[in-house]
């Protein structure tokens, strides 16, 4: 597929001016021109032309928003001055697998001065005495080249950068608690849990007052008994007497008689 079907292909029917992201890898590029591609792509804000038989960047368009530049696997070779004119706010450009051989070339670059990240891996420049010492003292605003900075510390991948802001917000989720619909159940149940306790309390009581009760009626009954068999004696010993006191007189009345 060639440049100018591609580019109308990933328009998907809109206007140029709404498109911020562009990808035309592996088009072929007729005589090195980039068809299709124009200054009214004004809000573009990546692009990227890997493999497209790219051999000059004279024909790029006016990409005043372009931020990040992917050209790996083509034929560039020089006339980077160019990227400083036409796309002067580049934070991150990809000229891996080009045919970039001495610093010469790259020096062009210094006018790029939001330049971060530079990557030229694979490009012949790399095989020169002291490449990463060189490219960092030649273009000193740049923080990572081919993918490390000079303590040789990776650059952290947009990617990854995402995941960890959405784990960091699940960590937030975990610290702030469960969602309120949870609370709410928990709660209930804990209410549940509470009234059961003060159920099974207040029964514990009623069992032990009533215990306590029977026993005392037990006990009183027993005192009731005792009550009752000391008065029946009493009785007893009561009737005895009398009966006692009734021969005693008898006994005097016959004695009384036998005397007259």
């Amino acid at each position: 597929m060639d440049m100018k079907k591609r580019i109308n292909l990933e328009l998907r029917n809109r206007a140029p001016e709404e498109v911020t992201e562009l990808v035309l890898d592996n088009c072929l590029c007729v005589n090195g021109e980039i068809e299709g591609l124009n200054d009214t792509f004004k809000e573009l804000e990546f692009l990227s032309m890997a493999n497209v038989a790219l051999c000059s960047l004279a024909q790029l368009p006016s990409l005043n928003k372009l931020r990040k530049l992917e050209l790996p696997d083509n034929a560039i070779s020089g006339g980077l001055e160019v990227l400083a004119e036409k796309c002067p706010n580049l934070t991150y450009l990809n000229l891996s697998g080009n045919k970039i051989k001495d610093l010469s070339t790259v020096e062009a670059l210094q006018n790029l001065k939001n330049l971060k990240s530079l990557d030229l891996f694979n490009c012949e420049i790399t095989n020169l005495e002291d490449y990463r010492e060189s490219i960092f003292e030649l273009l000193q605003q740049i923080t990572y080249l081919d993918g490390y900075d000079q303590e040789d510390n990776e650059a952290p991948d947009s990617e990854e950068e995402e995941d960890e802001g959405n784990n960091g917000d699940e960590d937030d989720e975990d610290e702030a608690g469960l969602p309120e619909w949870c609370e709410e159940e928990e709660e209930e149940d804990e209410d549940d849990d509470e009234e059961e306790d003060e159920a099974g309390s207040e029964l514990g009581e009623g069992e032990e007052v009533g215990l306590s009760y029977l026993m005392k009626e037990e006990i009183q009954d027993e005192e009731d008994d005792d009550d009752y068999v000391e008065e029946g004696e009493e009785e007893e010993e009561e009737e005895e007497g009398l009966r006692g006191e009734k021969r005693k007189r008898d006994a005097d009345d016959d004695g009384e008689e036998e005397d007259d």
